[in-house]
């Protein structure tokens, strides 16, 4: 289990209506190595609306069709849930990834 693989999990939650979605893996690596039994996961929607916090996807990683990463919406889910491994990021879509984390949780680059 790596930071940026992309799982299909079934009923993911009461509220949402889907019978499962597709999440990617965005906690550090330490923490998805350690003996916690959750990780931090942004899900997958087919919409995509256009936001700096969205990131486009698609059959380039493993889905059926174009969809986009929502950073404003990350949930925290069982390791035992994520079993249906459909992809990965690539190193590009990582970058873009880390961008859109850090409009989201409001984090300005702490080098300068």
């Amino acid at each position: 289990m790596k930071r940026g693989e992309l799982y299909r999990v079934n009923n993911p939650s009461a509220k949402d209506p889907k019978k499962s979605r597709v999440f990617v893996i965005v906690s550090r690596q330490v923490l998805i190595d350690s003996r916690f039994s959750t990780v931090i996961c942004a899900p997958i929607y087919s919409t995509h609306d256009g936001l700096s916090t969205q990131v486009l996807v698609g059959v380039d990683e493993g889905l059926k069709h174009d969809s986009s990463i929502h950073c404003d919406e990350l949930i925290s889910l069982s390791k035992s849930a994520l079993t249906n491994f459909i992809g990965s990021l690539s190193p590009k879509k990582i970058e873009e990834l880390n961008k859109a984390l850090s409009i989201a949780l409001d984090i300005r680059d702490l080098k300068g």
